[in-house]
């Protein structure tokens, strides 16, 4: 008897040491902001059965774990205020201090969202500016999963401060600046994106596998075997490198460059084109540091003088040598690498510029424009784009054995999923670039991706705001079709759904970077649509758009909606630029354009007799798109024919 007793009670001990202490999702955290005006979802894990309660401002709410040790309440509708505080208590107690009720919004999309606020123009200003510590910043970690996950591995909310504001999105901290500015409340800003990622792969599986065009890549995704795609990969890799995977970078020894001297034998390095990144000549799946040699020749005039090098935009940071001199370095993806030389360093016949390269993810080279990558000596331009000699000398491996767009739905799954259902207000969006291919698919896509969300959410047609693609590449001589404009077409089309905004950003682009660096002009068009959509505030939020046509007389008449206070050309002369105009024969001629009234446009073209189709902004960068409402917005590109189109 005695023995079994004594066994009763090693058993409850052992129970009672094994109990798993109540755990909350990485999503909350101390300084969090809980959204005002709706019940609030708090959920969690603990013991199966196990009694867990919450109390924060003065409510308290009480549940038992399901059998799965799942755990869900909402709290009662809250009133903007704080900081309060929230206790969960199970068989242990977790406690979040300076927790705020506000506005709290979704920040979500590719590469021009994920843009950090130290990457903005006026970067250094606007770091030191930023003492807001009513808004709150959480970041969630990139990852993508075969599956849905109930929590991300890690990631709290801070206060906004010179010393945090830096690495965070730059469109959501201007967004929600300028929200904080006009109605003083605490705003919480979550920033969820990936760089170059495409919208199905931000989109539900249960979205996903009703679409015709994925149906068969999410039978594939559920069916595979993450571990043997890995090992396949890495033997895919070692063949790229022609051996193993270089773990320390052999260039750099003790500190010291020894690939960038001027007389190291690279004769068995292998060439690569440049600028182009690394990825796209078969480096596939690598990341870590490469190095780049390429001899240049000079006479013995050039050497004379200082030349400055152009090197083009390097990703991720850089260091560079001339002649095993340093002459610069850089760590930023977006810059263009523009180094001076000073002619001491140069020498008559043969010159040594070498470039060491550190990418950290994603894409990895020097990239960019060929035409700006040369030498230039006074007026003189050296071209220095081409073949280059190129190593790998240190290689990390992607530790996932699939990339966020080889399937759908990976990054729903790893990086919304995993927050969803957090109260929030609504949610923008920063992306397209990477669908421009398929904009007409989009077209069902996109809104279909925002349907999923609003459905998991479970808070009814919440506010989505987006950011229609920004003017991008050269500008062309002669109008064209463009995947560019298809896709800002399809964005255009997604208005359609209920509580929708479109920020435009059509004028202040940069033709030769993918990511512009005026994030305060982004920020602050989607604060507009979000004072409006969600806050129903008398505000003009959108520049015009098209309402109609009318064919008279050889000349089209153009009326336009959203024209705030009126339509308004920005030209001296009154010129209205970017309008394109074709016959029957469907070829388009540059047209002219007057303003007739505050809301009409009339189009007209000598070489087009019969129009019976006009297109506005139709191009990847109208860079003389002139067309505003007085509000200074600027009208949103259109066409009103449906001819098929290029992505069709």
């Amino acid at each position: 008897m005695r023995l079994l007793r004594f066994t009763i009670l090693i058993l409850m001990a052992f129970a009672f040491t094994t109990n798993a202490n109540v755990r909350m999702p990485k999503i909350f955290s101390s300084n969090m902001v809980l959204q005002q005006g709706i019940e609030i979802p708090v959920w969690g894990w603990a013991d199966p059965g196990e009694r867990v309660t919450v109390t924060f401002n003065n409510s308290t709410e009480r549940i038992r774990a399901d059998k799965e040790g799942k755990w869900r309440v909402s709290l009662p509708v809250q009133e903007y205020g704080g900081p309060y505080i929230m206790t969960i208590t199970g068989n242990n107690s977790i406690t979040f201090k300076n927790v705020m009720i506000g506005e709290v919004w979704v920040c979500s999309g590719q590469s021009n969202m994920e843009f950090r606020v130290s990457q903005a123009i006026n970067a250094e200003e606007e770091i030191k500016d930023a003492k807001y510590p009513n808004i709150r910043l959480f970041t969630v970690p990139r990852i993508i999963a075969q599956f849905p996950q109930d929590d991300i591995s890690s990631g709290e909310w801070v206060e906004c401060s010179p010393e945090t504001v830096g690495g965070f999105s730059a469109v959501g901290y201007f967004f929600g600046r300028n929200l904080e500015e006009k109605l003083d409340v605490p705003i919480g800003l979550i920033h969820t994106s990936w760089g170059g990622t495409v919208a199905e792969t931000w989109t539900s599986p249960e979205t996903i596998e009703k679409d015709p065009d994925f149906a068969g890549s999410m039978e594939k995704l559920q069916q595979m075997n993450m571990e043997k795609i890995k090992e396949e990969k890495m033997a895919n890799i070692k063949k790229i490198l022609g051996g193993d995977v270089p773990k320390l970078d052999s260039g750099m020894v003790s500190g010291e460059p020894v690939w960038s001297a001027f007389d190291f034998n690279d004769g068995y390095w292998k060439t690569i084109r440049t600028p182009a990144l690394w990825e796209s000549q078969g480096y596939i799946d690598i990341d870590g540091i490469a190095w780049y040699r390429k001899e240049i020749y000079l006479n013995e005039e050039q050497t004379k003088n200082n030349l400055t090098l152009h090197l083009g935009k390097i990703d991720d940071s850089d260091i560079t040598w001339l002649n095993g001199i340093e002459v610069g370095t850089t760590n930023d993806y977006s810059k263009d690498r523009i180094y001076t030389v000073d002619a001491k360093y140069l020498r008559p016949g043969k010159n040594m510029l070498v470039v060491r390269v550190n990418d950290t993810g994603g894409g990895g080279g020097i990239y960019g424009d060929p035409r700006e990558q040369f030498i230039a000596i006074g007026d003189e331009k050296v071209d220095i784009s081409g073949d280059w000699k190129f190593k790998i000398s240190k290689a990390s491996v992607e530790s996932t054995s699939v990339g966020p767009n080889d399937f759908p739905t990976l990054l729903y799954n790893g990086m919304l999923n995993p927050i969803i259902p957090y109260s929030i207000k609504g949610a923008i969006w920063y992306q397209g670039e990477s669908n421009a291919g398929r904009a007409k698919q989009y077209q069902r896509v996109f809104p279909n991706m925002i349907k999923d969300w609003r459905q998991h959410w479970g808070q009814g047609d919440f506010p989505f705001l987006f950011v229609s693609l920004a003017n991008y590449m050269r500008a062309v001589d002669v109008p064209s079709e463009s995947e560019w404009a298809e896709l800002r077409e399809a964005q255009t089309l997604t208005l359609n759904l209920p509580n929708t905004g479109m920020a435009m950003a059509i004028d202040i682009g940069e033709a030769l970077d993918i990511h512009p660096k005026n994030k305060q002009d982004v920020g602050y068009r989607l604060a507009l649509n979000a004072l409006e959509v969600a806050y129903g505030k008398d505000v003009v939020n959108s520049g015009p758009m098209y309402e109609s046509v009318k064919f008279e007389n050889g000349k089209a008449i153009i009326t336009f909606k959203e024209t705030g206070s009126g339509l308004n050309v920005k030209d001296k002369y009154g010129y209205i630029k970017s309008f394109t105009i074709a016959g029957a024969d469907k070829k388009f001629q540059w047209a002219k354009a007057e303003l007739v009234d505050d809301k009409t446009v009339v189009v007209y073209s000598d070489e087009v007799t019969n129009p019976v189709a006009v297109r506005f902004g139709w191009a990847n960068n109208p860079d003389d798109l002139n067309l505003y409402n007085k509000e200074g917005l600027p009208a949103v590109p259109f066409r009103t024919d449906n001819w098929p189109g290029i992505t069709k």
